[in-house]
């Protein structure tokens, strides 16, 4: 799979087309939809079911250096308004503040991020480190890994630290059960 190929599948789902579209269209800084909804909308296609099928939400990552809560609720309101019509679930989480809960709520460290990409490196898996965004001219495809574990329907730690044996294990048994192609790498394999 290369990038051109990746993108056409990962937009053949409409929700993940409009997202991107919209996400040009509001001009938040270094805004990017990532992670799940993008390669499990490639396994899907992998696998002959519907684009959206399996898919719990829609991560949109931006980097804004107001790390106030008030200035990332006011997106995430203006967000949810803009995919209200959409149906589903937008996670929108601004990067420059992340480190400022992290820690508290999942007890691992997690030191300031400098951009929206150093957010996506630091997924639980390898599979999911990765982002598209809408630009004048097309898309740009954010894919250190690049894109052989995505084709390959491989699931394989990423670890870090921030990373959490507990989070990756209940990840991936929830994306067997849907996705029972996919091969599971153990939490220790990296």
């Amino acid at each position: 799979m290369n990038t051109n190929d990746f993108l056409a599948a990962a937009l053949r789902n409409p929700v993940n087309t409009a997202i991107s579209d919209q996400l040009l269209h509001l001009r938040l800084p270094d805004a990017w939809i990532v992670a799940g909804c993008l390669v499990q909308t490639v396994w899907n296609g992998l696998t002959n079911r519907a684009p959206d099928y399996g898919i719990s939400d829609y991560d949109v990552f931006y980097f804004d250096p107001d790390t106030s809560w008030q200035a990332e609720d006011v997106v995430i309101r203006q967000l949810q308004s803009q995919f209200a019509n959409l149906g589903v679930k937008v996670e929108v989480r601004n990067q420059a503040r992340v480190h400022l809960w992290y820690p508290q709520k999942h007890g691992l460290p997690y030191p300031a991020l400098a951009s929206s990409t150093e957010g996506i490196d630091r997924f639980l898996t390898r599979n999911t480190k990765i982002g598209i965004r809408r630009t004048q001219d097309g898309h740009d495809i954010y894919a250190p890994d690049g894109f052989n574990d995505i084709a390959g329907m491989i699931v394989r730690p990423n670890p870090g630290l921030n990373f959490s044996k507990a989070n990756y294990e209940a990840k991936a048994a929830r994306w067997k059960r849907l996705w029972p192609e996919i091969t599971v790498l153990p939490a220790d394999a990296a």
